[in-house]
């Protein structure tokens, strides 16, 4: 049995006419009978009444066309499914960030990519930056979102948007109520940042900051994670300077403060694995970009 003979006995079904069914098919009427008989013959029962005035389904015709119409829509949407998956429309993406992305354009991105790709289901995990190269190299990510710079030649990288610095003070902090605040005028606080290895151009760009202040910070703490450098600055246990984009952390306890010194931009990158060729991925990298452009 083969595929043609079912939708030969489904046409046949629809029409109850040799000569119409056979026009519809685009074959002659005498091989369009030849292939019903063949497929009753391979089944064991009739599944047409034939006389010479007309054609009927038996009651055995009309439950196997029942399940035949079943099985035939059930071919055509995996044909869709498998076209858009090709296509990049259709599947899953793992997608690792940093914690501070969820507060610039990620949001954005993530948004606008399910309003244009609703069929791919994103996995999300929030990952420091050495975690992400690792997923990645691991193929445990699709694609990530981290600071740069990577210097991996099995990665792809591409900087999707920058930012200035800030420092977060505490509420109670002496210089709180001020409009800016001068970097040396924190010289001897302590502060609270991260390990360097986990983002190192991050990292690197607050302590380079520093310096040009003709200071190197005096680490009081260190975390992981930017929500919890922002909860230890509301727990008054120091001050830390953090991208611009953690204003939209609201925590209370904590006030934000522009820098009169001027900041390096700080960037942030999304990076895949330069063998990854599925459609899904060059699907997101569109989002990314298009959403990045504006």
């Amino acid at each position: 049995m083969e595929l043609r003979h079912l939708r030969y006995f489904v046409t046949l079904a629809e029409e109850l006419h040799f000569g119409r069914a056979a026009e519809r098919l685009h074959i002659a009427q005498p091989p369009l009978s030849q292939q019903i008989r063949q497929l009753e013959t391979e089944l064991g029962f009739e599944l047409f009444h034939r006389t010479k005035r007309n054609v009927q389904l038996t009651i055995a015709g009309q439950v196997f066309l029942e399940e035949v119409q079943q099985i035939l829509k059930q071919l055509e949407g995996a044909i869709q499914a498998g076209r858009q998956t090709s296509r990049g429309f259709r599947g899953q993406l793992v997608i690792g960030f940093v914690s501070s992305a969820a507060y610039n354009i990620l949001p954005g991105i993530l948004r606008t990519f399910r309003t244009c790709i609703p069929n791919i289901n994103l996995e999300l995990h929030e990952l420091t930056t050495d975690q992400q190269l690792q997923w990645l190299q691991d193929s445990r990510i699709d694609i990530g979102f981290l600071r740069p710079p990577i210097e991996e030649d099995s990665f792809c990288c591409e900087i999707i948007y920058d930012e200035s610095l800030v420092v977060a003070l505490p509420e109670s902090h002496r210089l709180a109520n001020q409009p800016n605040v001068s970097l040396r005028s924190l010289q001897g606080e302590p502060f609270i940042l991260f390990p360097r290895a986990l983002a190192p151009g991050l990292y690197d760009s607050i302590i380079s900051l520093c310096q040009q202040a003709d200071f190197s910070p005096t680490v009081a703490q260190e975390a992981i994670q930017m929500q919890t450098i922002v909860s230890l600055v509301a727990a008054e246990m120091g001050a830390a300077i953090v991208p611009e984009s953690l204003q939209n952390l609201q925590r209370p306890g904590v006030v934000y403060k522009i820098l009169q010194e001027p900041t390096p931009k700080v960037a942030l990158a999304m990076i895949w694995r330069r063998d990854n060729t599925s459609a899904a991925v060059q699907r997101i990298l569109e989002v990314v970009r298009q959403v990045a452009a504006t």
